[in-house]
């Protein structure tokens, strides 16, 4: 089989880099790299290699003459390498696929140009298959490799002879796959299940937490998240969240709230929302405030949280609330995208989900 695999955008582009697609010699298709602007092209290329052809960079845009041929219309132009898979592949990808089940971040390297174009090795604690070329070279690409697995970014690295980080004499790709951003929700409630379901389809691990055994108890909520029985602060200052986290606290009851936001608001965690009134939120604000929590920490706390859509079941807020978190984290204001100027498809630089 062939793969080609997305290695560099500029302008508008629907997929991140890492996006595969993977012809079969029967001619079966599957994955796309651009939602279907360019791959009646990749699979001529990937006949191309099938019947003894070279591994190749492949670029398109809306300016190429070839445009219009394969129907690229969203302004970008995306660079792929397509390649033949075989089984020295199979450990590296194997490898990957181990790491994911596992929620273990990792990243897979791959050469670009030269003899060697399509050579692949995966990093996931071990260094799993092999590349041609000196030690040296290798040495550099595991080092970078393990680097942008820890903050999980993807990118084309160049290196010179001998593996140095100059000269620019040969280009490996390296995917991260960074461990899954989490979500914890506090109060089990008719929100939090609508939540924990869209939110596992966007690849966060959710938890709800709640420290009323008889509201936990419904496999509404543990259908798609971890239940956990407890105290929401204990719960908040035992786990390590990180910017692209997420803390939502929805008991309404400030025994339980007041105190879960506290200890958030102690972590590192990039959205705390909470549902409530303003009139509900301001009191509350006060409260905190009392209890020495500091007005930078304060104005971290997003409620009532959500966009403005007009949200009225617990699946419509659950939809406006997600997507306010995804606005915060790509730095967007989340408003239509007709009265905005930014592109549409922002490169984002939070990491790929293993999800």
């Amino acid at each position: 089989m062939v793969i080609a695999t997305l290695i560099e955008t500029r302008g508008s582009a629907p997929f991140e880099v890492g996006a595969r697609m993977v012809v079969d010699e029967e001619g079966r298709i599957e994955g796309s790299v651009t939602g279907g602007c360019v791959e009646a092209a990749l699979v001529a290329q990937a006949e191309e290699i099938l019947a003894g052809g070279p591994p190749r960079v492949v670029t398109y845009g809306v300016s190429d003459s070839e445009a219009a041929d394969v129907g690229l219309s969203c302004g970008g132009t995306v660079r792929l390498l397509v390649h033949e898979l075989d089984s020295r592949d199979e450990g590296a990808f194997t490898a990957i696929g181990a790491a994911q089940s596992a929620e273990e971040p990792a990243a897979l390297a791959t050469v670009v140009d030269g003899p060697d174009a399509g050579a692949t090795i995966a990093v996931v604690g071990r260094v799993v298959g092999s590349f041609p070329g000196p030690e040296r070279f290798k040495h550099a690409v595991v080092r970078d490799a393990r680097a942008l697995a820890d903050v999980g970014q993807s990118g084309i690295r160049s290196y010179g002879v001998e593996g140095a980080i100059v000269g620019g004499e040969r280009s490996v790709f390296i995917q991260a796959f960074a461990t899954p951003p989490e979500l914890v929700i506090v109060g089990a409630v008719d929100f939090s299940a609508a939540l924990a379901k869209l939110a596992g389809e966007l690849g966060f691990t959710v938890t709800i937490c709640d420290a009323r055994a008889a509201f936990a108890d419904s496999p509404r909520f543990s259908r798609h998240a971890e239940m956990v029985v407890a105290w929401p602060d204990d719960l908040l200052r035992s786990r390590d969240l990180g910017p692209r986290d997420a803390v939502l606290v929805f008991t309404h009851d400030p025994k339980f709230d007041e105190p879960a936001l506290t200890a958030a608001l102690e972590g590192g965690a990039g959205y705390i929302g909470a549902l409530g009134s303003r009139r509900t939120h301001a009191d509350r604000l006060e409260r905190l405030a009392a209890a020495g929590v500091t007005r930078a920490n304060l104005d971290r706390i997003a409620s009532p949280c959500g966009l403005d859509v007009g949200a009225l079941t617990p699946s419509e807020v659950a939809v406006s609330i997600l997507a306010e978190i995804l606005a915060v984290r790509s730095g967007r204001a989340g408003g239509r995208l007709i009265w905005s100027d930014l592109p549409i498809h922002p490169r984002r630089s939070e990491p790929q989900s293993v999800s």
